[in-house]
């Protein structure tokens, strides 16, 4: 059982510390979704204001106090804030509220755990885990802090409990990176044999619950999960698409989605699985027009892809749940340009669920593809892989 769903009743209150930075989520509604993801009740938000985080409690004394007494009267036995804890904040906040305290990272750890199905995704969500772990040691073994020595001990003599843990951890760090390394040559592999049939790849990027797997199964007529949650796909999924107007086949990828402030451990695990929009020849950039913080969202796909090195592939908007959109918002012409980055972008607008536009993006998607290049006989959609680098099965 997870240390989060630890708790009978899975209650917990949410923070959020408002330092003056634009983006900063005054209803905690990102944090809530991401808290139901991980199968927890949030009952209670609670928001600060600081011009700096406190250095022992990060809210401060007294403001920890009106949380201790928050959990109390809702009955939640866990806190979790919408920002990054440091190991003492999160030991001293325990203390002082007496309940379970867990920050956005660790929530977006634990729900990675939970959705990993491929071996390489569990490898990389545990190698993200155990990063992070050995950080945060000191959260919960200030009582296991006094020293061990002497003949049937673990350790030799002077050796302390949490060194012995953090060095279990980094031998466990290890060997999941050698597991991942062999993992990550099978996926550079099948890469290259791509590569030797010059095929052109497509990659799916985008916010989490933009859309993205709701597209890939609406264009290559798949049955990838796909549902209106944040993370419901961690696995990257690549299959063939076949593009009639270019008389070819080309290869599209369904990758992990971001979300503000994804942690660091996360992107470098994910590094191998991320390595498909690194290589791609086309980026499709999923952005669900209905949501009014999209402008936040776009901003935020573009700095990881920056971080991984992808931000210089050529990308095609795609402005996904035009069927959600009122009347008036609907916008005047199906395709335009708009600047992103100081360049500018050719913009679709589409509904994966309706349908509506799809086939526009197919016939965009046939211009731009170098039919000359490698002309295919159509074939039916057929799968290619999935991220733990072996054959995947097809739906049924």
């Amino acid at each position: 059982m997870s240390e989060l769903n630890s708790r009978k009743d899975g209650a917990v209150v949410l923070v959020g510390v408002d330092f003056g930075l634009p983006h900063f989520d005054g209803e905690l509604e990102e944090l809530g979704l991401l808290a139901q993801t991980a199968g927890l009740e949030p009952v209670a938000r609670l928001i600060a204001k600081r011009r700096a985080p406190d250095a022992a409690l990060f809210v401060g004394s007294g403001k920890a106090d009106e949380i201790r007494e928050l959990a109390e009267l809702h009955g939640a036995g866990e806190v979790i804030f919408d920002q990054a804890l440091s190991p003492a904040q999160q030991r001293n906040l325990e203390r002082q509220l007496g309940v379970a305290v867990y920050d956005r990272t660790f929530l977006i750890l634990e729900i990675f755990a939970q959705r990993a199905r491929s071996h390489e995704g569990k490898l990389q969500v545990e190698l993200a885990r155990l990063q992070y772990l050995s950080t945060h040691l000191v959260r919960r073994w200030s009582h296991l802090e006094r020293q061990r020595g002497g003949i049937g001990t673990r350790g030799g003599p002077g050796e302390t409990q949490i060194e012995l843990d953090r060095r279990m951890i980094g031998d466990a760090i290890r060997r999941t990176r050698e597991r991942l390394a062999k993992v990550q040559r099978q996926r550079g592999t099948q890469r290259r044999q791509r590569e030797r049939r010059d095929t052109f790849n497509i990659s799916l990027v985008g916010y989490t619950n933009a859309g993205k797997s709701s597209l890939f199964n609406a264009l290559v007529k798949a049955r990838a999960y796909a549902a209106d949650q944040l993370f419901a796909t961690l696995d990257t999924t690549t299959r063939h698409l076949y593009l009639g107007d270019a008389a070819r086949k080309v290869s599209i990828s369904d990758t992990v989605g971001f979300i503000r402030e994804l942690p660091h451990g996360l992107i470098d695990a994910f590094k191998a699985t991320l390595q498909e929009a690194v290589d791609a020849d086309l980026l499709l950039h999923v952005v669900d027009a209905s949501n009014p913080h999209h402008p936040e969202q776009m901003a935020e796909v573009q700095s990881v892809l920056r971080e991984i090195g992808a931000d210089n592939v050529p990308q095609l908007l795609v402005f996904n749940k035009l069927d959600a959109l009122d009347d008036a918002q609907r916008p005047l012409s199906p395709t335009d340009e708009i600047e992103l980055d100081g360049m500018q972008v050719s913009r679709i607008f589409l509904s994966a669920h309706s349908g509506e536009g799809v086939a526009a993006l197919r016939a965009e998607l046939a211009r731009r593809a170098p039919s000359a290049a490698a002309a295919m006989t159509p074939e039916p959609d057929t799968e290619l892989h999935d991220a733990a680098g072996g054959l995947a099965q097809s739906p049924h």
